[in-house]
């Protein structure tokens, strides 16, 4: 991973608070001042009072509620800061070189503020130098209202004055993470995986050369022979696994896969790559009953490379358990009946919405926690229905890489080299997959070792040996 600093604040720091209260302030002052001069228009309104207010109030939140993990993104108001900032000084009316002076000196600020948030530059103390100079130079501006000693004109100071100074108690909160190795997001990086930065030429173009993954899909099918998977269930069985099966090997055999060729933990959004890293979302449709008029719901497991299939059976029943009990619908249900008051049109255009900020990186992490559509693989058993796996294609909507489906059992007669005829079971499975997360080499890799655990599913009892990592 790239070797960075990273920084964060913590909502239970002091200081953190302070900070965001002297935004809040900020904001407050702005309004006030503005309202003291009376009825503002044009570029004044906005450069000077509503721009700069609104980015006082993100720079709070930000701190606030997403300063453990996503400091950086507090660029965003320092930079619409220094925007407004540069268009005043030309609508003021000052010398055309002292407004080109002024408009390189906010760029530089905006530039080196990203550096060192982003852990890019190493100098922990030019931030608190720039928020200092910030702070003497609105200082020296308003010297003279300072002075003065005045209500009026001491509220036309104070604005930028705590703007700096809710700068600087943000430089003291600020912690750095230990270095264990640990990645840390940072622009470009999405809620819910890391973009890939160092992919192949071919594997950067070719999400625009096949903008659907719908257009984009293999589609593969194979069986495997279940007699070593069937004598293993019922050695867990005896160990006192209830209700342990096949859906359980299959589960923890695609974790182990993760867990040895991570690449097929990747997504496509927004055209790019992403990596999920140690979180392998698992989602499935499961009925809290098996007949036809029974209800079903979408659920999502979150399991991890070094997860064994105890830890896997430990959580895929205890999700399924509490669909079934049928108290509470589930997040999923909740979330999309809220869907179904809005009249047809309405709802296309949410939807719309929704592709938008999805292509964006933009949706609120909460939402992606309850979206089916969003995952490293939907899986999908058809031995409970009796019926062969179907090829069920990849949702335009979302991120879901693979769809795999498992069928029921079926006898093979086979001949044997002596001659004689032998029954042996198997069960076909299909796989849909995303070509452009990697290549089909890769792909290929992955299921012949997919049937090297099947084969032997008893390595599924203890966790891997190494956790292979994603590139860049």
């Amino acid at each position: 991973m790239e070797k960075r600093k990273a920084y964060y604040v913590s909502n239970k720091s002091v200081l953190t608070w302070i900070s965001a209260l002297i935004m809040i302030c900020s904001a407050m002052a702005r309004i006030v001042s503005g309202c003291g001069e009376g009825t503002a228009r044009g570029a004044v309104m906005w450069f000077q009072i509503l721009l700069p207010t609104m980015a006082s109030v993100i720079f709070a939140l930000m701190l606030l509620l997403g300063g453990k993990e996503r400091l950086y993104r507090t660029t965003i108001p320092v930079g619409i800061f220094c925007l407004c900032f540069a268009v005043m000084a030309y609508v003021l009316g000052f010398r055309l070189r002292f407004v080109f002076l002024q408009w390189f000196v906010y760029l530089a600020v905006i530039v080196i503020y990203n550096r060192i948030i982003t852990g890019r530059t190493q100098n922990d103390w030019t931030l608190l130098l720039l928020f200092g100079i910030g702070f003497c130079w609105f200082g020296y501006e308003h010297a003279a209202d300072l002075r003065s000693g005045e209500w009026g004109r001491l509220l036309q100071a104070s604005p930028n004055l705590l703007l700096t100074l809710g700068g600087v108690f943000m430089v003291f909160a600020m912690r750095e993470y230990p270095r264990n190795g640990q990645y840390h997001p940072t622009w470009g990086d999405r809620p819910d995986g890391r973009r890939i930065r160092t992919l192949p030429a071919m594997a950067s173009v070719s999400p625009y050369i096949m903008p659907n993954r719908n257009g984009a899909s293999n589609l593969l099918r194979d069986s495997i022979e279940i007699s070593a998977m069937e004598r293993y269930v019922r050695e867990k069985r005896k160990e006192g696994l209830h209700n342990f099966g096949l859906t359980h090997v299959l589960l923890a055999a695609y974790v182990r896969c993760v867990a040895q060729y991570p690449q097929i933990n990747r997504f496509l959004s927004g055209q790019k790559v992403y990596s999920r890293d140690d979180d392998i979302q698992f989602c499935m449709i499961v009925k809290t009953e098996m007949t036809v008029d029974a209800p079903d719901t979408a659920i999502k497991l979150h399991l991890k490379p070094s997860d064994t299939v105890y830890e896997v059976y430990e959580k895929f029943n205890s999700a399924v358990e509490e669909v079934k009990r049928g108290e509470l619908d589930s997040d999923f249900d909740n979330t999309a009946k809220i869907f179904t008051y809005l009249p047809g049109v309405m709802l296309k255009f949410s939807v719309w919405v929704l592709k938008v900020m999805d292509y964006f990186g933009l949706i609120p992490k909460f939402l992606l926690e309850v979206s089916p559509f969003h995952g490293s693989i939907f899986f999908t058993s058809m031995g409970s229905l009796g019926i062969p796996p179907v090829f069920h294609h990849l949702y335009d909507f979302g991120n879901l890489p693979v769809f795999c489906a498992f069928g029921c059992k079926r006898r093979e007669n086979e001949i044997t080299a002596t001659g004689d005829v032998i029954s042996k079971k198997y069960m076909d499975y299909t796989f849909v997959t995303d070509e452009r997360i990697c290549d089909g080499f890769y792909f290929a890799t992955v299921l012949k070792y997919l049937k090297k655990i099947l084969a032997h599913p008893e390595r599924l009892d203890l966790a891997p040996d190494e956790i292979v990592k994603d590139i860049d």
